[in-house]
């Protein structure tokens, strides 16, 4: 078998390197004979794109880049037509994510139970960094919101870590450009009927002065991609 690891980055010159260490060295199950590490740049402006050139000599990566800036949903986009594994993991270039916890990701597709499967930072008792109250209220209730709509009973709908069987994950059109992937891929595999487990992750979460992206406005639209994307027909 063949894993996909899709990293969309933006302005993570201080970071990427290490993601891409610890994705090529995290140890996988026996039944993965290769990995692809698929690193989409959505138009980097403080020396990623010249990391990435540096890395690309001495690692076996697959660089994409954006001419623009184009948002998180639009560099997923990018990099899922770009692999060819059986499963594709979603890999977060700023270090609040371990690859360390692919295993506990994988095992429930692997075993044959699961055709998706989110990480989730609120169950499974793994170590957190402790951080913003209202960003967690805000996490639970676009996840409550979701659940509603989507009749499952996730505990973390944002989660960047996503793993995918292949078939299903190039099953849907991808439509949005930015952070409201996260409401609209769970709303259309849901839709499909997939098999959707969940499993507990660590979380290393980083603060706006390390470089945090998503603000509320991001959760505005999040709300907005959760009614439009299970709502409409």
């Amino acid at each position: 078998m063949k894993l996909s690891i899709v990293i969309p980055v933006f302005n993570e010159v201080n970071t990427i390197e290490e993601v891409i260490r610890r994705v090529e060295t995290v140890e996988l199950d026996k039944r993965f004979r290769e990995r692809e590490i698929v690193v989409v740049d959505d138009h980097s402006t403080d020396g990623t794109s010249a990391k990435l050139a540096e890395l690309t000599a001495a690692h076996a990566l697959t660089v994409l880049q954006h001419g623009r800036n184009r948002g998180k949903g639009a560099a997923l986009r990018t990099g899922f037509a770009a692999t060819n594994g059986d499963i594709v993991v979603i890999q977060d270039a700023d270090l609040e994510y371990d690859p360390v916890d692919y295993r506990r990701l994988l095992d429930p597709i692997l075993a044959g139970r699961a055709d998706v499967v989110y990480g989730s930072r609120f169950a499974g008792g793994q170590s957190h960094r402790v951080l913003y109250f209202w960003h967690s209220i805000a996490n639970k209730m676009l996840t409550l919101l979701s659940n509603m709509l989507t009749d499952l009973n996730l505990t973390d709908m944002e989660s960047c870590y996503k793993a995918f069987r292949t078939d299903i994950l190039k099953s849907v059109q991808i439509e949005e450009d930015r952070f409201g992937f996260e409401p609209e891929i769970t709303a259309k595999v849901a839709r499909l009927g997939a098999r959707i487990y969940e499993v507990g992750i660590s979380y290393a979460g980083r603060t706006r002065e390390e470089g945090k992206k998503i603000g509320w406005r991001d959760g505005v639209h999040a709300v907005w991609c959760i009614l439009k994307y299970n709502l409409r027909r």
